[in-house]
């Protein structure tokens, strides 16, 4: 039996240090950041099979390692996403609203994007930034209003622009509903809180991390969001649980492994459910800078008939 895991390092997503300004708006980004576009990608050798996820905790490692794994048959792409974990949904009691915030960590891998974003690119990764909640009783579910919650939507999709990102991911753990007198989840404010993301961003990537109550409200007034995620994944890591979200086989991924950390049989047995189910989406938690290439080979060969080459 597999061992549900949900593992997510604390440090990495509650780093209140002073940094106020480091929130979306603030005065901290550089002026080397710009406006900037992600450049075409040069082709990638081509893969078959499902897309594979690699979420990074920036806190701890480097978005680069992403880009170090190759298949040994072919050259291509072990990892097709790589996800910037985390910037954060945070509560102003002043302005009684939700905004944006990066610690320095994320701050950094943003101001660094030439270093740290687009050389995946230029491989052909894509690279979307996860918001998760940090306790203050901020969250995706409890926008008290459409206007509120298109005000947050423009937030991310002026980030991912900004930053020459590719999506948004979602995560809503840690809001901590409630908390400084906010209000707890209703069913409009996801709804609304996708709606006018896809809607501001129509070509980007929109995932979900099909936990806590966002997860659970994806229908309001007639309006069903769930056609407007590109992917839905399975929170627990060595498990096996398919999202309970209506998109096809091809956007979803019942299998979640924290490389590392969950066995090698497990990742392997999770990978050949994977293609002999026909899911389309492999997802890997906490990918760091060692040499992890028996741990994604492990997944590799089960899903690209292929060991995983790491390049330094």
């Amino acid at each position: 039996m597999f061992t549900l895991v949900r593992s997510r390092l604390r440090t990495a997503v509650f780093t209140l240090s002073a940094v106020a300004a480091l929130a979306f708006g603030g005065t901290a980004a550089t002026a080397t950041t710009g406006a900037a576009a992600a450049p075409a990608p040069a082709p990638a050798p081509a893969k078959q099979g499902p897309t594979s996820v690699a979420y990074v905790e920036v806190n701890n490692n480097s978005m680069r390692n992403v880009g170090k794994y190759t298949l040994a048959n072919g050259g291509g792409n072990v990892f097709d996403v790589a996800v910037v974990f985390a910037a954060n949904i945070n509560y102003d009691t002043g302005t009684k609203a939700a905004y944006l915030h990066f610690n320095e960590n994320v701050q950094r891998v943003l101001d660094n994007a030439a270093t740290e974003i687009r050389p995946l690119q230029q491989k052909g990764i894509k690279v979307v930034l996860s918001v998760l909640g940090n306790h203050q009783g901020a969250g995706f579910a409890n926008f008290p209003s459409q206007q509120a919650a298109s005000a947050f939507a423009k937030k991310l999709s002026d980030t991912v622009a900004k930053y020459g990102l590719d999506g948004i991911d979602f995560d809503d753990e840690y809001a901590e509903y409630g908390n400084n007198g906010t209000g707890q989840p209703n069913d409009s404010s996801f709804v609304h809180l996708v709606t006018a993301l896809r809607a501001n961003m129509p070509d980007k990537i929109i995932s979900l991390y099909n936990i806590g109550p966002a997860a659970s409200r994806l229908s309001y007034g007639g309006v069903d969001i769930s056609s407007k995620f590109d992917y839905a994944w399975n929170p627990y890591y060595g498990s096996w649980q398919v999202p309970g979200v209506a998109l096809p086989k091809s956007k979803l991924s019942p299998a979640a492994v924290e490389i590392g950390r969950t066995s090698q049989s497990t990742v392997a047995s999770l990978a050949r459910r994977t293609v002999s189910e026909g899911y389309g989406v492999y997802l890997t938690y906490n990918l760091d800078g060692a040499n992890r290439s028996a741990d994604v080979s492990a997944f590799t060969r089960e899903l690209y008939g292929s060991d995983a080459v790491y390049t330094p």
